[in-house]
Formats: C-alpha cells, structure tokens, sequence
C-alpha cells in the first residue's frame, strides 16, 4: 500500500492538489495508507470515516432518500459522498468507499466484498466502479483499500492525458 500511497501523493503533489477521502467499510484504511507516507500533509487535506448512514447524512450531505432507495453500498451513496467530500473539505480531489466488508451483511444483490468506489474532481463527473472481492473481512477491506488508491491514479492519470 505505501508505494501506491506514495505514488498518489506524488501525483497529487505534482498537479497541486489536494485529496480528501469519504470512507466507509473500510474505516479509515485509506486515509491511514495515505497518512503513513511521511510528507502526506502536502497533499491529503482530511478523511471523513462515515460508518453509519446517519454519519453519511450529517457529514457529507448524503440524501436520506438516496440510501432508502439504493442502500449505503451503491453507486449512488458512494457518488453523493465524494461530492460531499469535495464540499465539506479544501480538497480538489475526492474518493468514497462504501462496502460490505463481511462476515454477515451480504444480501443476494449485495454479497459479502460488494463494494462501490467513487473518485472526482472538483468541477467534474465523478467516476464510479463496483467490486466482488474474494477473502474474509480483513481481506475484503485490505483489497478495498488498495483498489481506492489505485482508482485515484487512474483519474490522475487520465486526467493528465486530458489536459
């Protein structure tokens, strides 16, 4: 986790930005790989750890209705966070997780290691993917994590392609 922590940071760094980070089933890991790489205050401006859905709610604006109607593990919820995050935050950047890590929790529709991601920029769509991981509950956060930061240099990246 600490060289891809490392390479968002310099990525980041890199485009002046700023990174805030709207965390759920994974309850702070992103911003802890983040944190982990010395120098990261340059680039990470703060992680919002919302576990419950009223959390969701208070702290990133999450629409009530929203997560009554398509759940906390939904393209929906994870898309509201970021922009939530981007809201509520310095940041330029923003990702959400939101996921069922396991052992219980799973439903047909959203078995145990579902999980959603969002990453935006500030002033443009933010881009969301689902995942089925394999593993029991840490390593259904440990992948979760790791595809957060992946997720945020592949929009760096097309992001500089763009520009």
């Amino acid at each position: 986790m600490d060289v891809l922590a490392a390479q968002l940071g310099g990525l980041l760094k890199s485009h002046g930005l700023m990174l805030a980070t709207a965390e759920s089933c994974t309850g702070g890991g992103v911003a802890q790989a983040i944190t982990d790489v010395a120098g990261s205050s340059a680039w990470f401006d703060r992680g919002f750890v919302t576990y419950s859905n009223l959390s969701k709610q208070q702290m990133l604006g999450v629409v009530e209705s929203t997560i009554a109607q398509h759940g906390a593990v939904s393209e929906a919820t994870v898309r509201e966070m970021v922009a939530g995050a981007l809201l509520r935050s310095s940041a330029q950047m923003a990702l959400a997780v939101s996921g069922i890590a396991g052992p219980g929790g799973g439903t047909p529709d959203k078995p145990v290691g579902t999980v959603w991601f969002a990453w935006g920029l500030r002033n443009s769509a933010a881009v969301a993917q689902r995942f089925l991981f394999p593993g029991n509950r840490a390593e259904v956060r440990a992948h979760a994590v790791h595809a957060a930061l992946r997720g945020a240099i592949d929009l760096l990246n097309r992001h500089t392609e763009q520009a």
